[in-house]
């Protein structure tokens, strides 16, 4: 038996979690995010740092609550499907535990760089810029494995979740293929840093994370309203 009310709990975590996330993210300051000398000096001069960084964690926080609770939610019966979530749900936590310190390198240690670099007298701007500039590279690796963490639990708790026969299996799919995005996303953050490929992939990732997170919403209420009408 499914605990319905958990599961409408857990659907709505994913789904206000990443809109949350959509909506934040919309006020992170903009620009050509490798062209560093440019946006550093944007970055210095934004007075809502701190607290775009923050509820973007919090967004993630939520969000990835949202996807622990769908596998204990979720009736997973068959072994290699349980094992397959179980190993999902680790990367779940680890996609967090990596989240939390990006955010620390790019919400505090980044913007205390870039502010101490737009501040300091030309005979110290070259380190300083050097300092911030390493600091950036960090964010570039840690960004990465975020991704690489949060995708990989997003293809397997999808391959569990394909394996429920009341849920729709397209969800599964489009969370699968959510996950490659992620995947992708981690790939060119590593390799190139934030460039306009790995912008069309978070945009990517987000469209299709939205129709099946909004998908299993309504089917989470769907199965609320056939039991009270049966």
């Amino acid at each position: 038996m499914i605990d319905r009310a958990s599961l409408r709990l857990s659907a709505g975590l994913l789904l206000v979690g990443q809109l949350l996330y959509i909506a934040v993210t919309q006020f992170h300051a903009g620009g050509d995010a490798n062209n560093h000398p440019a946006i550093f000096a944007v970055y210095a001069g934004d007075e809502i740092w701190a607290a775009v960084h923050l509820g973007q964690f919090a967004s993630m926080a939520m969000l990835i609550a949202g996807l622990l609770a769908q596998f204990f939610v979720l009736d997973i019966e068959a072994k290699a499907a349980k094992w397959t979530g179980r190993f999902g749900a680790a990367s779940a936590v680890a996609a967090l535990a990596l989240y939390g310190v990006l955010q620390a390198v790019d919400g505090i240690a980044l913007k205390q760089a870039v502010n101490a670099w737009a501040g300091a007298p030309d005979t110290e701007r070259a380190a300083r810029f050097a300092d911030a500039e390493a600091i950036r590279w960090l964010e570039w690796g840690m960004r990465s494995y975020h991704d690489f963490a949060l995708g990989l639990a997003l293809l397997l708790l999808a391959a569990a979740i394909a394996r429920i026969t009341w849920v729709p299996r397209p969800i599964a799919y489009l969370m699968g293929l959510s996950g490659l995005t992620y995947l992708v996303q981690g790939w060119v953050a590593g390799s190139e840093g934030f460039s306009p490929a790995q912008s069309a992939a978070i945009v990517l990732g987000w469209v299709l994370s939205l129709v099946w997170m909004i998908w299993l919403v309504v089917v989470a209420w769907w199965m609320q309203e056939s039991e009270r009408n049966s």
